[in-house]
């Protein structure tokens, strides 16, 4: 048989890595992962061998609570055994980000996958209060590949001046960065993509924020 879909054939991966099947596909070699990792519950799209999927609800008793509370955190699965799994969300872009005894802040929602050597855990943004709606999101720390998915095309923005970003917008970024949450000046301004938003994620120091080119995947039934 020939045709130009067979340009699509799976890629070859080493033990262990995660690796990008294309920019909206993710495999990884469970070879070499000491055996298991972690996904966002739902999110795989196929499997090769013989891999177990085990609910891990949000990473613990503390960290239930945290998300109860919060909104903020994810519903896992332990993705264990032998074999080759490929993981999407919607069609979202996925970037990999290989962490090398380094920390960075990640929104819940943009979590795809994580290697079991990297620790977590759900933090309140600094400066961020229950009028501004809160602002809880998820810290890795440690050596490890960590997968996030982004809808829209991301920029990645050096911070070395004042940086403000949209709130759904912010991806990820440095945990070396100091934050604030900023009110805009005037009452029903619409300066981002959204309808009026009121505030804005402020990031301050030497690092790195990476922005999506939207507030995420419209709600159902919404217009626009």
């Amino acid at each position: 048989m020939r045709s130009s879909l067979m340009q699509n054939a799976e890629r070859s991966t080493e033990p262990g890595s995660f690796v990008l099947q294309n920019e909206r596909m993710l495999k990884v070699d469970l070879a070499g992962t000491g055996g298991f990792f972690y996904a966002k519950q739902g999110s795989m799209v196929a499997y090769q061998g013989d891999v177990d999927f085990n609910y891990q609800g949000s990473g613990g008793v503390a960290k239930m609570f945290k998300k109860a509370f919060t909104g903020e955190g994810m519903s896992l699965m332990k993705v264990s055994g032998s074999g080759d799994v490929f993981l999407a969300q919607d069609a979202d872009e996925i970037f990999i980000i290989h962490l090398e005894g380094e920390s960075v802040t990640v929104s819940g929602s943009s979590i795809l996958a994580f290697e079991s050597t990297l620790t977590w855990d759900i933090n309140r943004v600094e400066g961020a209060s229950m009028l501004s709606g809160g602002l809880f999101n998820t810290t890795f720390t440690g050596t490890g590949a960590l997968a996030v998915t982004a809808y829209g095309t991301p920029v990645v923005l050096q911070v070395d001046v004042p940086t403000y970003v949209d709130m759904q917008a912010a991806v990820l970024w440095s945990t070396s960065l100091q934050s604030t949450v900023r009110k805009t000046a005037k009452l029903g301004a619409v300066i981002g993509r959204g309808s009026g938003e009121a505030y804005q994620l402020g990031l301050t120091g030497q690092g790195f924020v990476v922005v999506q080119a939207s507030e995420g995947h419209p709600l159902p039934g919404s217009q626009g």
